[in-house]
């Protein structure tokens, strides 16, 4: 019966952080963390999030293929490969804690903003030449200090103004790569173990059919309605890091 209770919770975990990725293409890890990280050790239950966040993002890539826009991604995909060694450096030598509450206060407040102001597109007409790059960099160090690589990109996409489609088209594969470069560090470090594996595998039901429902809501959604979700999602995720 404890085997049961566990498996059954692990896989509502999975399963609510993949409706929410699949449906914002981020976010797997802030939603599922909330039941794995109470039924998993840190070390158990980071490579297992990492694992199935990276098999929701190839899932929706594939699924909505013809939204990506690497080209696009290329600039944020340089600046977030630069963002992470200083991470790794801060996080061995900082006290990250601080940085964590600062950054979870400023994106729940702009989230808040956004959420009660009027559509707002401060950068929808010009936008700074090197600005992608920067905002690569800033959701590469910043995903390393509190696992929320995506949360920087989002943010410009939103003050740019991007349709849905868009904003999908270059988050996605920037979140993909810096994904799978956490990964690989993780496996040089002997990070995953068996027990991953097998968490991942059973898991595996409950993932597919998140991101599909995800991926459906997300086609269904009103441009407004997705712009209103993943603020909320930004909210809560930035309230998730004060707390």
């Amino acid at each position: 019966m404890h085997d049961y209770l566990f498996y059954l919770a692990l896989t509502s975990g999975i399963f609510a952080g993949a409706v929410v990725s699949g449906f914002a293409g981020f976010a797997f890890s802030a939603v599922a963390g909330v039941i794995l990280m109470h039924l998993l050790a840190p070390d158990e239950a980071v490579p297992l999030m990492m694992a199935c966040s990276i098999a929701v993002q190839l899932i929706g890539m594939v699924t909505l293929r013809s939204c990506m826009n690497w080209r696009s991604s290329l600039p944020f995909l340089a600046g977030g490969a630069a963002g992470i060694p200083p991470a790794v450096y801060l996080l061995h030598h900082m006290d990250t804690w601080t940085l964590r509450i600062g950054f979870g206060v400023f994106i729940a407040a702009y989230a808040c903003y956004m959420l009660v102001c009027p559509t707002f597109s401060f950068f929808q007409k010009r936008r700074p030449a090197g600005a992608a790059a920067a905002v690569g960099f800033a959701g590469g160090l910043i995903g390393g200090l509190t696992a929320m690589p995506g949360a920087a990109p989002t943010i410009w996409c939103n003050l740019c103004g991007m349709p849905k489609d868009e904003q999908r088209g270059v988050v996605q594969p920037y979140i993909m790569i810096m994904q799978c470069i956490a990964v690989v560090l993780l496996l040089g470090s002997g990070g995953f173990s068996r027990a991953t594996l097998l968490n991942t595998m059973a898991g595996l039901p409950a993932l597919v059919a998140g991101t599909a429902i995800g991926i459906y809501l997300f086609r269904r959604a009103s441009p407004g309605s997705y712009r209103r979700v993943v603020l909320s999602i930004l909210f809560a995720g930035g309230i998730g890091l004060v707390l």
